[in-house]
């Protein structure tokens, strides 16, 4: 029962039908009694010890639930533009690398979480209803939520997740010396987009026109990518088919497009959205024969030809170190940003093999994993 902290409980007389026992006081205002009902002279007599028995007992609990409410310790907010569902694996990454430290959630830390499920103009709203908790730290999770929380505070440190080029979007300074109250990790996708075009021209030799499905609802994330990815195409030869979508409904018509077009592959934007309907993008790319690559590490797995990508729960994981850093005392604008050492390439072999392709000899070998 939600007490106030210190309140010591207090006998008070009603008369001679009860005694009631002031136990303290809910969090609203109104008063926590205990009746204890009088039945007659004898029982009456009784009441005094009975009263300090209770008495007692009721200040243990008391002291018991103070204890518990010191011990929950600091309180994280979490803020993604996915559901809970396709951030499930960064949650999760974000736990472990707490518990690394000694912290575990609903133990001596707390993480409020708040999903904009697709909806990318929820996030300023969520984060200020975080803010308003209030929290400790924040955890964003990509771009867009990062920005969002950015603009709502720059007193409470923010530690990031995957942001593709903080110092681009205005978040940090720099990388080494980041200022201000962000910091964590970068997922490099931006700069990683025109591989990803690279390794799909190499399994799809001599394609002239890849489709680029991306949301302009995550607007600063998806540009900074289709830059990198436009100016990889110029140099490979490659005629580029932008195809919008932020639903499911918006992505079955870019499909649609794709069979109008003639396209001969499509290169899937890292998003949360499509993250989320990863399975059924991967679907409905192989039902239109089109060898389809993404920059979701989890694309691949879910029927998709080919993801190149860091692990997400793996950046989110070391920025459960920059949590713990940040509870003992240090400052944001002193810790560096964190970069990505490594990016999967997973090349799914059933897939190719249900369209009908054969995957070079020279891009196998160089696949961290294949799905056979």
């Amino acid at each position: 029962m939600p007490y106030r902290g210190g309140e010591v409980p207090s006998i008070r007389s009603t008369g001679r039908a009860d005694t009631r026992l002031l136990l303290g006081e809910h969090r609203s205002g109104a008063p926590v009694t205990l009746i204890v009902r009088h039945l007659d002279r004898t029982h009456s007599q009784m009441i005094p010890r009975l009263a300090s028995r209770i008495l007692l007992l009721v200040g243990i609990v008391l002291c018991s639930v103070h204890a518990q409410s010191d011990a929950a310790g600091p309180r994280i907010g979490f803020l993604s533009p996915g559901t809970p569902e396709s951030t499930a694996a960064v949650l999760a990454g974000l736990r472990q690398g707490l518990r690394e430290h000694g912290y575990v959630d609903g133990t001596n830390i707390a993480i409020e979480s708040r999903f904009a499920r697709d909806q990318f103009d929820r996030l300023p709203d969520l984060a200020r209803e975080l803010i308003g908790l209030p929290v400790d730290v924040l955890v964003t999770n990509v771009t867009q939520a990062t920005i969002a929380a950015k603009d709502n505070t720059n007193a409470i440190p923010i530690v990031m997740v995957g942001v593709s080029d903080p110092v681009a979007s205005k978040l940090i300074s720099s990388l080494s010396r980041p200022g201000g109250n962000v910091t964590g990790t970068s997922g490099m996708f931006a700069e990683a987009a025109g591989k990803r075009l690279e390794l799909l021209n190499e399994a799809v030799p001599g394609m002239r026109r890849v489709g680029v499905l991306w949301n302009p609802a995550n607007r600063v994330f998806q540009m900074q990518m289709i830059r990198e990815t436009e100016a990889a195409a110029r140099q490979l030869g490659i005629q580029l088919q932008m195809l919008e979508a932020r639903d499911l409904a918006s992505i079955e018509r870019a499909f649609a497009t794709i069979s109008r077009e003639r396209v001969s592959a499509l290169n899937v934007l890292p998003d949360p959205t499509f993250g989320a309907h990863a399975t059924k993008i991967a679907a409905l790319a192989e039902r239109a024969r089109i060898p389809a690559m993404s920059g979701s590490g989890a694309f691949a797995d879910a029927g998709g030809l080919m993801s190149y990508a860091p692990s997400l729960s793996e950046l989110a994981r070391n920025a459960g170190g920059y949590v713990a850093k940040i509870l003992k005392g240090a400052k944001p604008a002193e810790l560096p940003v964190e970069q990505p050492t490594k990016f999967e390439l997973v090349i799914n072999m059933k897939t190719a093999k249900q369209l009908g392709m054969t995957i070079p000899q020279s891009l196998k070998v160089r696949a961290d994993r294949l799905i056979e």
